[in-house]
């Protein structure tokens, strides 16, 4: 005997009390495994954390991803088994999955954050030791009226590091100076002095945060955008250092003191240098963030720009 197929009621496809469109309507913090392949590399797996969001339109009570979790974890579950090479080219596989399947949404938009391990050497004993960045990708659908999508992709990273304060570095020159003269140091071994030994000064733990935004097919090295954030600090920091090591990492950052502006400013020229092939509408973001010794507040800068607005501002301070 079969057994009668119950029909259940559609409640989300009923008119809201309140018709109004939603902007976003999804699902966050959704946990996969993804193993993004390397040329000529072992693959790397990473547990990534996604947001998925679909608009509403105002005749619609819910959407059916919020119903039925099934139909986004579908579309992952395809995604993250295919060969993945690149994080923000899996959340536009997402997104245009979420369009397709949503056929009531114009705008899909997917958010990937993961942790990132690189491999490291200390400065001076040359050990082997890993360091954990932050990264994240997103990607938004958008489909217009006669059913063509069009994809942004956006990848970057934030990478810790050290700073070193110019201003209060420049005061304990002065001092060393003052008390240099009183001892009877001439003026020649003083400036030789000043020069080889870098004065104290308070340093800062930085985040500095670089994401870049394309259309289309444009490849944007991950790996590149960690280095540049890595060398517009002060120093680079180390999860595993011996003595030497951390002499050498505090003198390196003391002979390099940079304000939080200098580092958002190295890094913009930096991007333009190392990003020759991006088109000029490539949207750039920069954040640096210095959590400050002897101060309660952080100090931040950012510059948000088209590459083409960086390198035309970049060419003409050369």
């Amino acid at each position: 005997m079969e057994v009668p197929v119950v029909k259940l009621p559609d409640i989300q496809a009923n008119k809201p009390q309140i018709p109004i469109n939603l902007t976003r309507v999804g699902v966050t913090n959704v946990k996969k495994l993804v193993q993004i392949k390397r040329k000529d590399k072992r693959p790397v797996i990473l547990i990534c954390t996604f947001d998925i969001f679909v608009d509403l339109p105002s005749h619609l009570k819910g959407a059916n991803l919020s119903r039925n979790f099934e139909a986004v974890d579908e579309v992952l579950e395809k995604a993250v088994n295919m060969p993945v090479y690149e994080i923000e080219q899996l959340c536009s596989d997402v997104a245009q999955s979420l369009l397709t399947r949503h056929e009531y949404a114009t705008r899909a938009e997917v958010i990937l954050k993961s942790e990132y391990v690189v491999k490291r050497e200390s400065p001076a004993t040359k050990m082997e030791c890993q360091e954990v960045v932050e990264i994240f990708a997103e990607a938004i659908a958008m489909r217009d009226d006669v059913e063509r999508m069009a994809v942004k992709k956006l990848i970057g990273a934030e990478v810790v590091g050290m700073t070193a304060c110019p201003c209060a570095q420049e005061i304990m020159r002065d001092n060393a100076r003052k008390e240099l003269e009183n001892i009877g140091v001439g003026e020649q071994h003083i400036a030789e002095f000043l020069h080889r030994v870098p004065m104290a000064t308070h340093n800062q733990r930085g985040r500095g945060i670089i994401s870049i935004e394309v259309e289309g097919n444009v490849f944007v090295s991950l790996e590149t955008i960690i280095e540049i954030i890595e060398k517009s600090m002060s120093s680079s920091v180390f999860e595993l250092l011996k003595r030497s090591d951390e002499a050498m990492v505090v003198q390196t950052a003391h002979h390099n003191p940079k304000f939080v502006e200098d580092c958002v400013r190295t890094m913009a020229k930096n991007v333009v240098k190392s990003f020759e092939h991006l088109p000029d509408e490539a949207i750039i973001t920069i954040k640096q963030i210095n959590e400050e010794s002897i101060h309660r507040h952080n100090a931040f800068a950012e510059r948000v720009a088209t590459i083409g607005d960086l390198r035309l501002e970049i060419s003409q301070d050369a």
